[in-house]
């Protein structure tokens, strides 16, 4: 069972919790470069003083940060040689408060 401040934890990030709303919506593996367009398109950033695109930013951290934080749960599956994700099995705390999260903040689709 995963304790609850894991939980938050894992919801916690506003980036994280695109892409675990995204990965909870899908049946099966997802192509971290599907998943890191859903995020770009969810997300309404200011600009920076970063010259790289904003896409090739979110996939830096999804890959390098966000990714392997959510793997840190057993129904967060993350490969990142084969560069797919999935959320398979996932308890029930997990279940309502990405349902409500995401409710409540509603990101576009």
């Amino acid at each position: 069972m995963v304790p609850l401040d894991k939980v938050f934890e894992l919801l916690e990030e506003e980036r994280r919790r695109y892409a675990l709303y995204y990965l909870y919506e899908r049946d099966g593996p997802v192509a971290v470069d599907e998943l890191v367009e859903t995020v770009d398109e969810w997300e309404d950033d200011p600009p920076t003083d970063d010259s790289r695109p904003r896409s090739e930013r979110i996939a830096i951290d999804l890959k390098h940060t966000h990714l392997p934080k959510s793997a840190e749960v057993e129904f967060v599956q993350y490969d990142s040689e084969q560069g797919v994700v999935q959320v398979q099995g996932s308890p029930p705390a997990f279940d309502t408060f990405v349902t409500v999260a995401r409710l409540i903040e509603e990101p576009a689709d």
